[in-house]
């Protein structure tokens, strides 16, 4: 075993990039770029911000891709946090888009790591790579079969929701030399991110924004997301709906434990409050399974610091949560913990097991990427079909020969993980396993392997492992 051989925790945790004020001046004039051409349009034209937007994140990011590889890694979460908020602006501000054009600019950010799992699958297939080759077979499987029975838009749409967490977490595993680089930029990220949008989630429930208010309306999302009116709304914050929002704000607040710095406790405050009044049930138990977790696997000292984090946590978040109406939203939500059965959401997914599951399971071939896309017949324009449960979607989707590889895939990660011991000293290790494994538990629920959460499900599975391997190959060195 690897901890038998040397103690890990002697291994340094080196800076593989070193500073360079003379490139990091360069990538921050490609983002100022990017954000002053962003800002011109919205206040000049905002409608052409819907094809300059995606446009312009596409080419900066080939150029961080290329040149700047941790920028390209916090421009990418950063395009997923805030590309559904500036889109709600657009719309407000000359009209609702239906086809939620600006919404593919995040897919087309990470499809250009696309490059890096062609170029190197076959040599890392015997160094951990199989699982993400497998996931890919039963992805493509469902594209091909896509591509037979449904239209050619929402196919090439669904492939990108599908593979487009596989390739960036094979791009973050075989970067394993640089994990210390892509921890410490994770850990920056999320922190500015549960600040910031933990921020804003508590403004637009307080406020309720007009630009949220439309979107909630046009979207007809009033019965799963709350009333257009101040303390009515679930809050989604910048993300599109409650479940993202509710995914990244588990990931971040779980991710904080690992994490050191003056704002670790106002990002908690924000986090905390916000992640409650997105009455996220799913994620409120994603976190707690996170969170036991991490806590039985680090040692007892980091333990100790951990349990001292949450008490301090919780001291600044009980608070503000007794204060009405805040008091009254969550203690509703929580109280229906003791009362599922008569739960109107537990209920519909109940029932759409029982009417479904059969049916999913005997479906062999699948029905192909690009089947929960259809096309309203009134107004002619591409619809989403939701499907509560990754589980249903997967074989609904790839049926029996595409999920088969693809939940190997995941099963294979799963159990290598578990088996990692550098987490007793690497706190971020084991928050990264947490955030992964309650991620994919939440499948049975929600199709948490598509879009951002699989972004995050995928990504920290691969971080987990780009860190074992950072370790071992220091090992056998020392």
């Amino acid at each position: 075993m690897l901890s038998e051989q040397i103690p890990l925790k002697k291994i340094p945790l080196q800076q593989t990039f070193s500073p360079n004020k003379q490139r990091n001046a360069e990538a921050a004039i490609a983002l100022f770029g990017f954000c002053l051409i962003t800002a011109a349009c919205y206040f000049t034209s905002s409608a052409m911000l819907r094809t300059v937007f995606p446009g312009a994140a596409f080419v900066v990011a080939i150029f961080l891709y290329l040149r700047h590889p941790i920028f390209y890694l916090g421009f990418t979460w950063w395009v997923w946090f805030l590309t559904p908020l500036l889109t709600r602006l657009v719309d407000y501000r000359v009209g609702w888009d239906p086809t939620r054009q600006m919404l593919i600019t995040p897919y087309l950010v990470v499809f250009i790591t696309i490059f890096t799992f062609f170029k190197h699958l076959p040599r890392t297939l015997k160094q951990g790579g199989l699982p993400f080759l497998l996931a890919f077979v039963g992805v493509f499987y469902g594209f091909l079969v896509g591509l037979i029975y449904n239209q050619p838009v929402p196919v090439f749409r669904g492939f990108l929701d599908w593979v487009s967490p596989i390739i960036f977490a094979f791009h973050l595993f075989v970067n394993w030399r640089d994990y210390p680089s892509y921890r410490r930029n994770l850990q920056q990220v999320f922190l500015w991110c549960v600040i910031i949008t933990g921020a804003y989630g508590i403004y637009q429930f307080v406020v309720a924004p007009e630009w949220d208010k439309f979107w909630l309306i046009k979207s007809e999302m009033t019965s799963s997301s709350g009333s257009p009116e101040p303390f009515g709304m679930r809050v989604w914050s910048t993300m599109h709906s409650v479940g993202p929002f509710g995914t990244v704000m588990q990931t971040g607040l779980l991710l904080l434990f690992s994490s050191t710095g003056p704002l670790i406790f106002p990002a908690s405050a924000v986090g905390y409050l916000s992640f409650l009044l997105a009455q996220a049930r799913t994620n409120w138990g994603g976190w707690l399974l996170g969170v036991i977790l991490i806590m039985g696997s680090v040692k007892t000292k980091i333990q100790i610091r951990l349990v001292t984090i949450l008490l301090v946590m919780a001291l600044c978040v009980v608070p503000l949560v007794t204060i009405e109406p805040i008091s009254k939203v969550v203690t509703t939500r929580l109280e229906s913990f003791t009362n599922l059965e008569k739960d109107s959401s537990f209920r519909d997914r109940s029932g759409s097991y029982d009417r479904n599951l059969g049916l999913a399971l005997t479906n062999g071939f699948g029905n192909g990427l690009g089947n929960i896309w259809k096309v309203n017949e009134k107004t002619g324009q591409i619809e989403v079909v939701v499907i509560d449960s990754g589980v249903l979607d997967m074989f609904f989707t790839l049926g029996w020969f595409g999920a088969i590889p693809y939940l190997g895939g995941l099963i294979l990660i799963v159990v290598t993980v578990s088996k990692y011991t550098e987490a007793k000293f690497d706190s971020f290790i084991s928050a990264a396993r947490a955030i992964g494994i309650s991620s994919c538990l939440q499948l049975i629920i929600s199709s948490g392997m598509l879009s951002i959460s699989g972004m995050i499900m995928w990504g920290f599975f691969a971080m987990a492992m780009a860190a074992h391997k950072y370790y071992q190959h220091h090992s056998r060195n020392i």
